[in-house]
């Protein structure tokens, strides 16, 4: 068996994964990836020079400190070692084109590839937990938004996911009683979202000839829909620690901010 080195002085996890991506092409090569990580100043280095000496592997780097980049290469070539530095090329580049100096700053791709991750899992997360499906994981989000229909909740849900929040909402409807997970759930997690009648019934309606749906259906009735709404405040009042938000006549993004600010999260 045969070990490719990667050297980073950060995790290693992004050179790792473009080492998979180029063994990808070949086939079920026999070959080993050890991770040389958090390697820092030029003692460790040295050390982390003598264990890729030791059987004559194949070195991949990253490493921004340009001292510690050439330090790996005077010693691959001293030592007669195959060495490959992943980032520097890369740096000059962008440094050239950019017309500026890059930061040097270690981990700062991996925390970019860690945020995207974040994202797309509140992503996930939300789509799965959207108008009431899969209540049983209610005590797993973030944020859970509970309302009528209409009420922005869906749209409100996958802005805040987009933001790393990993977002639930529920579905008021009068007759029905709301599910007992919600009871459950820490209040400073839960925002009820409160919307005029007059509102709801212009989007409802909307809604409808989108659909084209009869006008006369119930669902964009005037006094259904204030019964509704009379029966949302009813329940929000039985639990007072609940953040409220009225989302009349606001964009997600003034809604979403109202949200992040009454729970202490300024966006």
């Amino acid at each position: 068996m045969k070990n490719i080195y990667v050297l980073s002085d950060s995790t290693g996890e992004t050179a790792e994964r473009v080492v998979r991506a180029a063994l990808s092409q070949f086939g079920g090569s026999d070959v080993r990836i050890v991770r040389l990580a958090k390697v820092s100043n030029q003692q460790e280095v040295q050390q982390a020079m003598t264990t890729v000496s030791h059987d004559g592997g194949l070195l991949v780097y990253t490493l921004v400190d340009s001292t510690l980049a050439i330090a790996v290469h005077t010693i691959a070539e001293e030592k007669g070692l195959m060495a490959f530095d992943l980032l520097s090329p890369l740096l000059h580049s962008l440094s050239t084109f950019l017309g500026t100096v890059a930061q040097s700053t270690p981990g700062l791709l991996h925390q970019i590839d860690t945020d995207y991750f974040r994202r797309m899992e509140a992503v996930n997360f939300t789509v799965k937990h959207d108008d009431g499906q899969e209540t049983r994981g209610l005590s797993k989000a973030d944020l859970v938004l509970v309302g009528v229909s209409r009420s922005s909740k869906t749209p409100l849900s996958m802005y805040l996911a987009n933001k790393g929040y990993k977002v639930a909402n529920v579905p008021l409807v009068k007759g029905i009683e709301p599910p007992e997970e919600l009871d459950g759930i820490d209040p400073q997690k839960v925002v009820g979202l409160i919307i005029s009648p007059k509102r709801l019934v212009e989007i409802r309606t909307s809604r409808l000839v989108t659909m084209g749906q009869s006008m006369k259906n119930s669902y964009a009735d005037y006094e259904k829909v204030e019964e509704e709404i009379a029966f949302c405040r009813q329940y929000f009042r039985r639990h007072p620690a609940w953040a409220i938000i009225d989302v009349t006549n606001k964009s997600v993004e003034e809604s979403a901010s109202e949200i992040l600010r009454r729970l202490g999260n300024q966006a």
